[in-house]
């Protein structure tokens, strides 16, 4: 069975910092584009980051919305078949929702949530100001 879990959200302060995980199962993650997505309540679904070891992140490895970029980083581990999103020096406008999802292989455009395959149940994320 396919299945994306995510782990690691929570209640943080402003400029405080946290780790989510994007365990996989069922498929191999190196063979996927994993994106981080995030929405906040009455707001549109937003793409936060996309990792893809072959390049399936728009072109690139690692992407990043502007709103994140230079205080998040994604990475992976094929030996866990997990991903993660770092995220480190957060604002109250980095609560929401966040769930991963995988896309075979990648997409030419890695904010388009409708053409990931698979999708996580989400975590919560807030931050206090």
């Amino acid at each position: 069975e396919v299945q994306l879990v995510e782990s690691g959200g929570g209640l943080v302060q402003t400029g405080g910092s946290l780790r989510l995980s994007c365990a996989a199962s069922g498929f191999d993650l190196h063979e996927y584009a994993i994106g981080w997505f995030r929405q906040a309540p009455g707001k549109e679904r937003e793409g936060v980051s996309c990792i893809s070891l072959s390049d399936g992140c728009s072109g690139s490895r690692t992407n990043y919305s502007d709103s994140v970029k230079g205080r998040f980083t994604i990475s992976s581990d094929n030996a866990r078949n997990t991903a993660y999103l770092q995220m480190n020096s957060l604002k109250p406008e980095d609560t929401a929702v966040y769930s991963c999802a995988a896309v075979y292989w990648g997409l030419g455009d890695w904010t388009r949530a409708g053409l990931y395959d698979y999708w996580g149940q989400g975590t919560q994320v807030t931050v206090s100001s």
